[in-house]
């Protein structure tokens, strides 16, 4: 989808009919094989897998104590790939062009700017976590537990630096609330078909079988 406002609303839509339930959680699976790059999807993205594996322990955890953990497993591994291709398929300023055509250029500017620096700084964490990782190899230190504690602190350290530093060039500049901003969306060959399945997924996950067949 290259239009953001339906890529966010079918991403969200997904995302809580996928949660509410397991055949909401199906429908949203097939339709991610459907109508999205899939499996490419994964290997592309490094953070999936180690999501899946966090979301793995606690579902463990959560069986042993006598919860649906199973159930829990497939429904957030489901959210975490719609999740995953939302952010696949996002350009830079798509948010802001968001924000300012649900909420104005006031709220939704200042919305659709925090939004595009969240990203920015997930993108900047993600390239220093490799260039640790890389002088961990080049000096022969292994990865493991130990080095995670060091390796956080050191990634929580420049983000704080850089927040900082973005909050002081935004008060140099005079930047007090909202902006001047025009939208402008794109779209795709199959925009509003996704759409309009993603929305036929959301119907299959609150309204029982049973409503659609007569059952005896």
């Amino acid at each position: 989808m290259q239009d953001v406002r339906l890529r966010t609303g079918a991403a969200t839509l997904l995302s809580l009919v996928a949660f509410y339930n397991i055949q909401g959680a199906v429908a949203a699976s097939i339709w991610w094989l459907i109508f999205t790059p899939n499996f490419h999807l994964i290997q592309k993205n490094r953070l999936i897998l180690p999501s899946v594996a966090m979301i793995g322990v606690f579902s463990v955890l959560l069986e042993v104590t006598g919860g649906e953990g199973i159930s829990y497993f497939f429904r957030m591994m489901v959210v975490i790939l719609i999740s995953a291709w939302l952010l696949s398929g996002q350009k830079k300023g798509d948010f802001l062009h968001l924000g300012c055509w649900l909420f104005g250029s006031r709220t939704g500017f200042e919305l659709g700017m925090l939004a595009e620096m969240a990203l920015q700084n997930l993108t900047t964490l993600v390239s220093d976590f490799d260039r640790i990782r890389a002088a961990e190899r080049m000096k022969g230190v292994r990865s493991g537990i130990r080095s995670i504690v060091p390796i956080g602190r050191v990634l929580v350290h420049s983000t704080i630096l850089r927040a900082e530093d973005t909050a002081e060039l935004l008060a140099i500049r005079g930047y007090v609330r909202g902006g001047t901003f025009v939208c402008a969306f794109t779209h795709g060959r199959g925009d509003y078909i996704a759409a309009f399945f993603a929305l036929c997924v959301s119907v299959i996950a609150i309204i029982p079988v049973s409503a659609f067949f007569i059952l005896s």
